[in-house]
């Protein structure tokens, strides 16, 4: 728990000053005020999060966090549990969506076993923190015991401190766990008190049958573990998952050097929702990429005040929506310092 204590005394408010000439530069460029929308909102937030108008951006890395989970026997995915390995391995030879969607942004991607059920020979690139071989089955009693879920945390922030020396500008988190839409829609019913039916979503494709027994699944772990929505971290322990726990601490460490941290969808939102339990001023360094097809997604971000920047129907995870996301971040700050002012360009103003 130091590291965590430690990581969040560190987060301090965004720069006021930094964000005040962000949007006095905006009124001051070549368009309408506000026209922009959302570029011009986002352009402010960076400016206060990292001190700059121009802040660099180039270093640009995916924490892509894998775990298993034990209430994938109780089917509740469409996928067996062997594919979360097998993901992987396609993860670190190049070959899935989240690495198609890096290399179009320029970002890279790091593979972080937090919990796979499954022992990668050294080597593979693999950066292991693995906590435990899977969580625990959720129904029978706590996913993982309290010092797991800490551990879980603190890995994700050391992962993005371990990183910073070679160059972190701006983050992304993504997930791989078969399973894992089921602890993140408990996560999501605990922490905002939702109905289970309402945050609960189809997460790799299940039919009806199967969507009942999930949301019976989840029902289910949500009585028999009892988790206290003032506590994240038994939130975490109760019905959460390893990856969900990196995530959450990979937000934290972000925030607490400054870092812009884009977050993907359902399974990072529901980490945010711990993370921002942990920190709540962690907030103000989040920006999420996308509003997942999943059920709970868009009620996890507005019960976190967050706006997503997308709506594609997305539900792949990996980091692929945070990749993404990235290329409008990008863009706003280039909007900020690559258009000309009135003045510069000879233009009128309204009057």
């Amino acid at each position: 728990m130091e590291l965590i204590e430690d990581c969040i005394g560190r987060i301090a408010p965004p720069d006021g000053r930094a964000m005040e000439d962000a949007r006095k530069r905006q009124d001051q460029l070549t368009k309408p005020r506000g026209s922009l929308g959302v570029l011009e909102e986002l352009s402010v937030k960076l400016a206060g999060i990292t001190g700059r108008l121009d802040p660099p951006l180039e270093e640009k890395v995916i924490f892509t966090m894998a775990g298993d989970h034990g209430v994938a026997l109780e089917g509740v995915s469409a996928y067996p549990r062997e594919v979360t390995p097998q993901m992987v391995l396609n993860f670190l030879n190049g070959g899935a969506g989240i690495n198609v969607l890096a290399r179009h942004v320029g970002a890279e991607v790091e593979v972080v076993d937090m919990g796979v059920d499954f022992e990668f020979e050294p080597g593979l690139g693999v950066i292991d923190k693995k906590v435990a071989r899977g969580t625990r089955n959720m129904t029978e009693g706590p996913a993982m015991t309290r010092e797991q879920a800490a551990r879980a945390v603190e890995a994700g922030i050391e992962v993005v401190e371990e990183r910073l020396g070679r160059g972190l500008e701006l983050a992304g988190t993504g997930d791989m766990g078969i399973g894992n839409t089921t602890p993140s829609a408990a996560i999501a019913a605990a922490m905002t008190g939702a109905g289970v039916e309402e945050v609960t979503g189809r997460g790799t494709g299940i039919d009806d049958a199967a969507f009942r027994r999930k949301v019976a699944v989840i029902e289910k772990a949500l009585e028999v573990n009892r988790p206290d929505p003032s506590d994240p971290l038994d939130v975490l322990a109760k019905v959460g998952g390893f990856e969900i726990g990196g995530i959450a601490g990979a937000i934290l460490g972000c925030a607490a050097n400054r870092i812009p941290v884009v977050i993907d969808g359902f399974i990072s939102g529901a980490a945010a929702l711990i993370a921002t339990g942990l920190a709540p001023q962690a907030k103000d360094y989040i920006i999420p990429a996308h509003c997942s097809v999943e059920a709970g997604h868009r009620l996890v971000l507005e019960h976190m005040g967050l706006r997503p920047l997308l709506d594609l129907d997305m539900r792949l995870g990996e980091g692929t929506g945070a990749a993404l996301g990235m290329g409008i971040v990008e863009a706003a700050v280039k909007v900020l310092n690559e258009m000309a002012t009135f003045e510069e360009a000879g233009v009128t103003d309204r009057e």
